[in-house]
């Protein structure tokens, strides 16, 4: 298998979605007739993204609104307050049917962007965070049994400490720890201490207390130690360990839950004959989720342009030992309720992580945040397929837009790193933002004599494919008459570095 692109320069002067610029997005691009995954891994590790089989890269320094790449890591990932409202609101409508009132709390929509391309119109990532798929046909998610809890305030004459409730919302499958919050009140102006309870140790003498009993624990295990003995030493008090993700997605329902909720997966590109079934289905939730979200007029989201820019992929399907049970490349993934599609998450499966590309979705279940969830329940994803593919461990998710304040919540997903636009090293969210908030393009990369290690250093042995032969481009140009030709291969190159220019073919006509 080998990629075969065609390069189609740049493209300036175009309308941005994001600030609703006319000419402000400036981009450069490449038709993918092919591409192998791991072509594709070391492309969007050099700031590209696909839209169907159109392939692209903004112009960081030019365009109106930069857009950095963003990876999460799904191992070290921890869900925050918000992130476990929306899972357990989910959890609630499967188990009761309990819909939540008042404002969703969705991701918003990235803008509808349009690229032109050959007359065509790519639709470049609109929602952003995909649903994530877990080939399980019995989805077991979960809510357990509200418990009621009232707690008193215990008055006290003296100093006094106040138990400060909880919602339950915040404890039910929340995945912290359960213990109330205790916030101290001094005493009333005039109440001394309360002499009917003990007194009050200081500080000074508990603190001595414990350095005391440390030091006999000490003694006492080092004394076992030189007699051969096993050293036991006292047991720590067990903390109360937060819920995993995997805890709070995947609770068991009741047997009389009023839903059930199902996510597959299947193979987009080449289709499979899943997808081929589903097809219909799928397209008509994506028309209403364009005409009601984005606005589009109804001849607009047609089964053509579905089929070009969600289902067409230019990633060959590969299904190594090593790699994941379902194997690499393009893949829907459907969520199903009581037995309907209510969303379909679009992603590339590649050797280093899960991309997102692209989410759809039922408006009349807009209020079950599907964004969100959606995402949280990619990264689970993720996590899953690293325990049998272990280098398969990020969660690519699109283009992260600081000059846009909406688009900001991708850094919500942590611990993030952004890509460095100039030296493409990734580089912790933390430490970008305080150069972000400042200026709108900047070098992540602190290190001022750092260049791109992978920048194409030998054009000559760049690949090119010519009247259906490959060659080298050494070969090649020796037979071409027009000299301008080489300055858009040199582009090219650079913008996809050494590795990927001697492994593509560049369709030259």
């Amino acid at each position: 298998m080998a990629s075969v692109v065609e390069y189609k320069g740049l493209k300036a002067g175009y309308y941005c979605g994001y600030c609703e610029s006319r000419e402000g997005k400036t981009s450069c691009g490449m038709w993918a007739h092919s591409m192998t995954v791991q072509d594709y891994q070391d492309l969007i590790d050099r700031g590209w993204r696909r839209s169907g089989k159109y392939v692209y890269k903004p112009v960081m320094d030019q365009t109106c609104c930069p857009q950095y790449t963003i990876r999460c890591h799904p191992l070290q990932f921890q869900p925050s307050k918000s992130h476990k409202k929306v899972l357990k609101k989910m959890l609630k409508f499967l188990a009761k049917g309990e819909i939540s009132k008042g404002n969703c709390e969705d991701e918003p929509m990235d803008s509808t962007v349009e690229d032109a391309v050959d007359g065509d119109f790519a639709l470049i990532n609109k929602l952003d965070i995909k649903c994530d798929l877990k080939t399980l046909s019995d989805l077991k998610g979960s809510i357990e049994s509200e418990e009621k809890e009232k707690e008193k305030s215990i008055k006290k004459e003296g100093s006094k400490e106040f138990i400060h409730p909880q919602s339950i919302e915040e404890k039910l499958g929340s995945g912290e720890p359960s213990h109330p919050i205790k916030v101290h009140i001094g005493p009333k102006p005039g109440k001394g201490a309360d002499l009917s309870k003990p007194p009050c140790r200081k500080a000074r003498e508990m603190r001595k207390e414990r350095q005391r009993l440390k030091r006999m624990q000490q003694a006492s295990a080092a004394a076992s130690e030189a007699q051969g003995q096993p050293v036991c030493l006292l047991p720590k008090a067990k903390s109360n360990q937060p819920k995993s993700l995997e805890d709070l997605i995947f609770q068991s329902l009741p047997e009389n839950a009023s839903h059930k909720l199902e996510v597959r997966v299947v193979r987009s590109s080449p289709p499979s004959p899943q997808f081929r079934a589903t097809f219909q289905e799928s397209y008509q939730v994506y028309k209403r989720y364009q005409m009601v979200v984005h606005k589009d007029p109804p001849d607009k989201p047609t089964v053509s342009q579905f089929t070009r820019f969600l289902c067409s992929s230019p990633l060959e399907a590969e299904h190594p030992a090593d790699g994941p049970e379902c194997g690499y490349g393009s893949f829907h993934q459907q969520y199903w309720l009581d037995g309907k599609i209510i969303a379909v998450g679009v992603l590339d499966i590649l050797p280093y992580c899960v991309s997102s590309v692209y989410l759809y979705y039922d408006p009349d279940y807009s209020f079950l945040s599907l964004g969100v969830y959606s995402a949280l329940r990619e990264i689970a994803f993720t996590r899953q397929l690293h325990e049998k593919t272990s280098q398969l461990s990020y969660y690519y998710m699109g283009f992260y837009i600081h000059s846009c304040p909406k688009m900001r919540y991708k850094g919500q997903y942590r611990p993030s790193d952004l890509l460095c636009p100039e030296t493409y090293v990734w580089v912790p969210i933390e430490q970008c933002l305080p150069s972000l908030d400042n200026s709108k393009y900047c070098r992540f990369n602190q290190d001022p004599e750092a260049e791109d290690e992978g920048r194409s250093k030998e054009l000559d042995r760049l690949r090119v494919f010519h009247r259906r032969s490959a060659m080298p481009y050494g070969v090649y140009k020796n037979h071409q008459e027009d000299p301008s030709e080489e300055a858009g291969v040199l582009e090219y190159a650079n913008l996809v570095g050494q590795k990927c220019s001697e492994r593509m073919l560049l369709f030259r006509h």
